[in-house]
């Protein structure tokens, strides 16, 4: 079954059509299935089926865009612009990009693909004072690298919330998934030399992305103490 190539989201043939191709019992079929499951390389529907695994993209909690973690990968990204436009945001939304109230931004809506098949939905608000005529430039690449080709705004810091919810009907068609599957949703405020440029929100399949960080032990470090209704130790 290892020579068997199926692009990532391929139904696998069922237990007998492979078991009579490999000429091999559907037991041992089964157990190689269950093996590869176990392995992440294929992922198993209730009701519909074996399908093989998609790559999952892995962020390791630093500002980094989409094209760079997916290349890295050796992956080949790319991007649909779904709708972009000109807009009075939110009031956090105008609070993080550090806009006046009712101060215009630029919103920016694409999927993003790895190898063709769609893993990501972000929508994003762009401070419009910081890029002006954004919308009209080619988005269907790196954003982070036009921001620092086309206006010298190289993404230095930011602050990442990660949560989990269901996908919404129009999320949930975009990325090819039943309506309510689980998504991964990065919420990013980036900077560039202290000028909040990107509020954006990113929505992830469940299966297609993965978080790792690095941890240090935490050690409580000497020194005084406060203890509640007494005194300093020492």
């Amino acid at each position: 079954m290892a020579t068997l190539e199926l692009p990532p989201g391929s139904p696998l043939p069922s237990e007998r059509d492979l078991a009579t191709q490999y000429k091999v019992s559907r037991l041992t079929v089964r157990e190689a299935i269950s093996q590869l499951a176990a392995e992440g390389l294929l992922t198993r529907a209730r009701g519909k089926g074996t399908f093989t695994a998609r790559p999952a993209l892995d962020n390791q909690a630093r500002l980094s865009s989409f094209t760079q973690d997916t290349i890295k990968l050796g992956l080949q990204p790319s991007s649909v612009v779904l709708r972009t436009g000109i807009g009075i945001p939110d009031e956090q939304v105008c609070a993080n990009l550090g806009l006046r109230q009712w101060e215009p931004a630029y919103s920016v809506e694409r999927l993003r693909l790895v190898g063709g098949q769609p893993v990501s939905v972000q929508r994003g608000w762009y401070h419009a004072g910081h890029v002006p005529g954004l919308i009209d430039r080619d988005l269907t690449g790196s954003l982070y690298a036009l921001l620092a080709n086309d206006y010298g705004l190289i993404l230095d810091s930011g602050r990442q919330t990660v949560s989990a919810q269901q996908a919404d009907d129009e999320t949930a068609d975009l990325l090819r998934l039943p309506a309510q599957s689980p998504l991964l949703v990065f919420h990013r405020i980036a900077t560039a030399n202290h000028r909040p440029v990107e509020d954006m929100t990113s929505f992830y399949r469940g299966d297609s992305y993965q978080i790792t960080m690095k941890l240090d032990r935490y050690t409580e470090q000497p020194g005084p103490k406060f203890v509640p209704g007494g005194t300093d130790e020492h």
